[in-house]
């Protein structure tokens, strides 16, 4: 068994991202790049070095190829994607409101058609961290099928909140209660500071049983209550950006060797500088990768360990 430092689970996707401003119906000009916020983790994951992988699940058609391939050029595992005959491969519109996006999730695709039977348990048992989040938890059978395994393993679990409201219309009591069950199986929880505004409304705590990281956009962070500064950038797509941050904050987790205050700021500044970093490219695949961020002193002090 080859060990997998850590394993995303969840959506794979097209983005089709407007290329000029305004409302979706008046924009005329789209790019397509790779996305969906699990892949997006498992893509920061290889650029800085570890090994990853994504369990997912396709369509039999062009754009799940083309995510496949993309995928592979990026070295992330692809051998937890399977591919659905019947539904098609998810994507998503992004609206560019300067830099900040809004999306249009389209249902009925194949990554919420994920089954237990698609789970290659190789990789997940192989693997050191499960990451995980809420937007495959938004339909049937993914829920239950990602629910399982996030209760099956015997390693550390990484959650991102996530928060996509107009997947949950009509569903505010189910899907208070999905996330609040995904937050109590998990080591780690990360979350915006409007999501954990909104859950805290809604009764639900979020706290991770080992780290609790909440962004706060060019505010910075915090790890534990611990705030840690942002990195100022002239940002040109944040599309992506909270991935990029869970991304360093895994690989940060698995470099230093135990959990103290000061590694906890250490990868705080990191996952932060990575994150800024992100903002400066398009879509949603652009953590830099480890010859760029070594020039940086708060990307040293954590590949270096």
């Amino acid at each position: 068994m080859v060990l997998v430092m850590i394993c995303s689970i969840g959506e794979l996707l097209v983005d089709v991202i407007a290329t000029e401003e305004g409302d979706l119906k008046d924009v005329r000009l789209f790019e397509k790049h790779p996305g969906g916020a699990p892949a997006n983790v498992a893509v920061g994951i290889a650029r800085l070095g570890f090994d990853s992988c994504l369990v997912s699940k396709v369509g039999d058609d062009p754009f799940g190829e083309f995510l496949v391939e993309s995928l592979r050029r990026e070295n992330v595992k692809t051998d937890g994607i399977v591919k659905d005959e019947e539904k098609h491969t998810g994507i998503v519109f992004v609206q560019l409101t300067g830099v900040s996006p809004s999306f249009i999730l389209y249902d009925g695709v194949a990554y919420f058609n994920l089954r237990r039977e698609d789970i290659n348990w190789e990789l997940i048992n192989s693997s050191r961290i499960v990451h995980f989040g809420s937007v495959i938890l938004a339909r049937s059978p993914s829920r239950e099928t990602v629910l399982d395994v996030i209760k099956r393993v015997k390693t550390i679990v990484s959650f991102d909140v996530n928060l996509r409201l107009d997947l949950w219309k009509n569903r505010g009591e189910d899907m208070l209660r999905t996330i609040e069950e995904a937050i109590k199986l998990a080591d780690i929880v990360k979350a915006s500071e409007e999501e954990v505004d909104y859950l805290e409304d809604n009764g639900i705590e979020v706290e991770g049983k080992l780290i609790t990281a909440i962004t706060m956009g060019s505010k910075g962070a915090k790890l534990n209550g611990i705030q840690v500064p942002g990195y100022k950038v002239n940002p040109v797509d944040t599309t992506g950006a909270g991935d990029a941050f869970t991304a360093a904050l895994l690989v940060g987790i698995m470099k230093v060797r135990e959990i103290t205050n000061e590694n906890l700021e250490k990868i705080g500044k990191f996952a932060n500088l990575v994150a800024a970093l992100s903002t400066l490219k398009r879509g949603a695949w652009s953590v830099p990768k480890v010859e760029e961020l070594l020039k940086y002193k708060e990307a040293r002090e954590i590949l270096r360990l």
